[in-house]
């Protein structure tokens, strides 16, 4: 119930839209029992005068009061009057055009009802989506290592339409329905009380049977769930793999990966399905069985000799009795969804009850520019209890370019990823003009860096946009000029539609030269005062990467730079050259000085020369 009511707080002006739901509800259930009830005086009629009973005439308008009595009191007068006036006939038309009025005052009111819950359901949804993903944005990069990205997808896309059903079952069945069932059981105990509350003996044992088959569905609907979160993210693996799934021959692999996943998701759905098709049959037999009881004992009440009922009365206890058995398979079905719902909107609030390892402190500052310079102090971390840096101490002077070089998971890549507060450390602290990172406001912060690495981050969109990705009022002369630094233009000037050419995928209709020009040209249009370059031309040819070495060359001009290289050659005239290995600082100085001594930074250099 918990997890529930914490959906419906995602609606706006939920109170006043609750309020009319139930107003516009209840005008239609009592609407929809005036339809069938106003057939039992035609009923009474008719068999009064079958038997050649004359009908009974009320002398004058009811006094007037509060109760359904006067209602009904007041009916009868018109009815009666109908028929003394204008004869039979007259009134069955009176009677016909009063049931026509109230089923177009029903469905009206139907329809109103059923918007309101489609505004509630779609602004649930929209702000639910949100919530998630403002969430998800602000987590850390160590995150999204440890999680599925198929399965965040399968929460933020087929959990969320649960949620969605839910929302919609809860207001049309688990709510409405059972005002629905009560109104008409309160019709029904005017009626009669004895054949209500004998009716009433015997609805128990449906309520229990359809009780235990939704227990088991929840159990069922959250396997169901965590399975499509696997099978999403193989997919997402398999289509940006295929290359490499073609190249070694893995598609059998692949296939039995996915058809594993995709029978045990069809195994649980099966049984949900068993379980959730069965809900129907099991309450209509039970349905007809309480009938055939209630046609028998409501039958002796008007046979019996001091008769109760009459036949008119019986057949109306019967239609609206009828209309319960509907509303009650709906509340139940309505009930399966809200479990189905609530299982997905616990996965859903998993993700966002997720708290931010980075975020910023109450009292946190922003950082309008650099300075001076960033220094790291007795700095330690580990992403879980090994320890990838080790007692870091380094100082990086405003204007100068410092090389991290040194054996892969030595802790390069780890220790550039501290200055834009992608990670804090376990133990020490890194400064930015003699201020902890912490007590800077992080969008201000990261507003000083730029960052390109290896793999060029693209998105299927134009050139143009890609290059001014998350910078606004942009113009076009910027972005060439941006393009022209990073060696950019040229290329982009052949393709289909210039600057506006959409790149596909992943910048998928681009080279892998191209991609990472592109992302040097986004770095130079912000023009950010700190620089990181995270082996940002290991992954190309020769040819694309002298054009990219050149684009990064005027990139790095008048900046503090961080680079990260594997090719030794790219950062020979840096000012420092810091060697890690094993989490630690073995070595540094400048390149002729690292050189002459005979340590790792000249072995991996001789390496490279061979």
């Amino acid at each position: 119930m918990k997890v529930y009511l914490r959906i419906l707080r995602y609606a706006p002006n939920l109170a006043g839209r609750m309020i009319q739901f139930l107003i516009y509800s209840v005008l239609g259930i009592i609407f929809s029992v005036a339809n069938i009830a106003l057939v039992i005086p035609m009923l009474n009629m008719l068999f009064g005068y079958t038997q050649n009973k004359a009908p009974q005439v009320a002398a004058a308008m009811p006094r007037f009061s509060l109760s359904l009595d006067f209602v009904l009191d007041v009916f009868d007068y018109y009815f009666m009057k109908v028929i003394r006036e204008h004869g039979p006939m007259n009134a069955l038309l009176f009677i016909c055009v009063s049931i026509i009025i109230s089923v177009v005052l029903t469905n009206l009111f139907r329809y109103m009802e059923r918007m309101v819950a489609s505004r509630l359901k779609v602004d649930i949804v929209k702000n639910i989506r949100m919530h998630i993903f403002r969430n998800v944005s602000e987590l850390h990069i160590g995150y999204f290592n440890n999680q599925r990205k198929g399965d965040l997808i399968s929460r933020f896309t087929n959990d969320v339409v649960e949620v969605e059903n839910a929302v919609v079952n809860s207001l049309k069945f688990v709510m409405k329905e059972p005002i629905t069932i009560i109104v008409y059981f309160g019709v029904l105990f005017f009626i009669s009380v004895k054949l209500t509350l004998f009716t009433l003996l015997l609805l128990p044992i449906t309520g229990g049977i359809l009780a235990e088959i939704i227990k088991r569905l929840k159990r069922k609907a959250k396997q169901s769930q965590e399975s499509q979160g696997r099978i999403v993210n193989i997919l997402d693996e398999t289509f940006s793999g295929m290359r490499v799934i073609l190249a070694f021959n893995a598609r059998p692999f692949i296939l039995k990966k996915i058809d594993d996943e995709t029978s045990y998701h069809r195994r649980t759905n099966l049984s949900i399905a068993r379980k959730n098709e069965l809900a129907s049959p099991v309450s209509e037999t039970l349905g007809v069985i309480i009938v055939s009881g209630i046609i028998f004992f409501g039958g002796s009440l008007v046979l019996g000799e001091n008769s109760t009922l009459t036949p008119g009365e019986f057949l109306g206890f019967l239609g609206i009795f009828a209309q319960i058995i509907q509303p009650a398979k709906n509340f139940s079905n309505g009930v399966t969804s809200v479990q189905k719902g609530t299982v997905s909107a616990q996965r859903i609030f998993d993700v966002i009850d997720t708290t931010p390892v980075i975020r910023n402190k109450p009292d946190a500052k922003p950082l309008p520019e650099f300075n001076h310079g960033i220094e790291f102090r007795n700095v330690s971390f580990a992403y879980d209890k090994d320890h990838v840096l080790r007692n870091i101490n380094l100082k990086i002077e405003k204007g100068k370019t410092i090389a991290l070089v040194g054996p892969s998971g030595g802790g390069k890549s780890t220790l550039a990823d501290l200055i834009p507060r992608f990670y804090d450390p376990a133990e020490g602290e890194v400064t930015l003009d003699g201020v902890p990172l912490p007590d800077y406001d992080i969008e201000s912060l990261r507003k000083q860096m730029g960052v390109v690495t290896q793999e060029s981050i693209l998105f299927n969109d134009t050139i143009f946009n890609n290059i001014a990705f998350g910078m606004e009022n942009v113009n076009e002369e910027d972005v060439i000029r941006a393009a022209k630094v990073a060696n950019a233009h040229d290329f982009i000037m052949q393709t289909p539609q210039g600057y506006q050419t959409l790149i596909g995928e992943r910048g998928s209709k681009l080279s892998g030269g191209q991609r990472q020009r592109l992302s040097i040209a986004r770095a130079v249009l912000k023009n950010p005062p700190i620089l990181i370059l995270d082996e940002a031309t290991s992954a190309l040819d020769s040819e694309s990467e002298r054009l990219v070495q050149d684009a990064l060359n005027n990139l790095m001009k008048n900046r503090t730079s961080i680079v990260i290289a594997h090719r030794l050659s790219t950062i020979q005239h840096a000012d420092e050259i810091i060697v890690i290995q094993n989490g630690q600082i073995i070595e540094r100085g400048r390149h002729d000085a690292l050189i002459l001594q005979s340590g790792l930074y000249r072995k991996l250099n001789e390496i490279q020369k061979v």
